[in-house]
């Protein structure tokens, strides 16, 4: 959800006026901080706070590429959870096409939600600024560009979990996930058979119909029969191709290559269940 977090197309960031304290005091006129008489900058505020356009008239924080303060950032305890372009952009492209398109509402596929970059740019902010690291979940520090390796200030361990470990070993990964996070571990949550568990699931995912039709029809997560072999990239574009034609085969093949890096560099903080003794 990363995505959804940054400016779109790029464009230069500044904190969500909704997000910004308030002025409390006289004269002030109830206007969020950077902003005076309805105006930034130049740039005209809506009564509600809001712009007509972005990017908002509003003050934007050194560093933060994020339209959220970082004050606000700092409160969570992030994890960051990722799966290989290979799956995650066919799968993304499937929900925007018939059949599924008439459920989700999706009609249109954007190479730019993706995400891969924003949650990389994300990773990296939240390293940066202490809110996230250098101390990894797998027991070491990170010597990652922008991580602060041996900062005497930590923020909370990086937690990276990757889809497809997930799906491997869904009791390591949870129980380790548990620990960095520090909640403790049940083998109930690997179990949802029951009435109550399953409202629950289809209250929390109504406004998402179709996207996650194939959760919501499980009772339990544990490992799949296979575990995922590499698979050559001509066999991948032969499947889309299959799946989708070959126009959206090449589209889907573009989105995944421009993809990979991000994921590759993610995937080098991914999280891994405990070796037994």
């Amino acid at each position: 959800m990363s995505y959804y977090l940054f400016p779109s197309n790029g464009k230069p960031a500044s904190i969500a006026p909704s997000l910004q304290k308030k002025k409390r005091g006289i004269g002030t006129n109830g206007e969020t901080n950077g902003t005076t008489n309805g105006t930034t900058n130049g740039t005209t505020i809506a009564k509600n706070g809001h712009d007509s356009f972005y990017p908002y008239g509003t003050l934007p924080e050194p560093n933060n590429p994020t339209v959220v303060p970082k004050a606000l950032l700092a409160d969570f305890h992030f994890t960051f959870l990722i799966r290989d372009p290979h799956s995650s952009i066919p799968s993304y492209y499937r929900c925007t096409v018939p059949p599924l398109e008439e459920m989700t509402g999706f009609h249109d596929y954007l190479p730019s939600e993706a995400g891969y970059a924003e949650v990389r740019r994300m990773f990296e902010f939240l390293g940066g600024a202490g809110i996230v690291g250098p101390h990894h979940a797998n027991g070491w520090n990170s010597n990652a560009n922008n991580l602060r390796p041996g900062s005497p200030v930590d923020g909370t361990e990086i937690c990276v979990v990757d889809a497809d470990d997930l799906l491997d070993d869904p009791q390591g990964i949870i129980e380790a996930y548990c620990k960095s996070v520090g909640i403790p571990f049940t083998s109930r949550m690997l179990d949802w058979n029951n009435e109550e568990d399953q409202n629950h699931a289809k209250t929390a995912f109504e406004k998402w119909k179709g996207f996650h039709e194939d959760a919501l029809d499980s009772t339990e997560l544990k490992p799949r029969a296979h575990k995922r072999k590499e698979k050559p990239e001509a066999d991948w574009d032969h499947e889309w191709m299959e799946k989708y034609g070959s126009k959206a085969a090449k589209l889907i093949r573009e989105t995944v290559d421009n993809n990979m890096a991000d994921y590759f560099f993610m995937k080098q903080f991914a999280l891994k269940a405990p070796q037994p003794n």
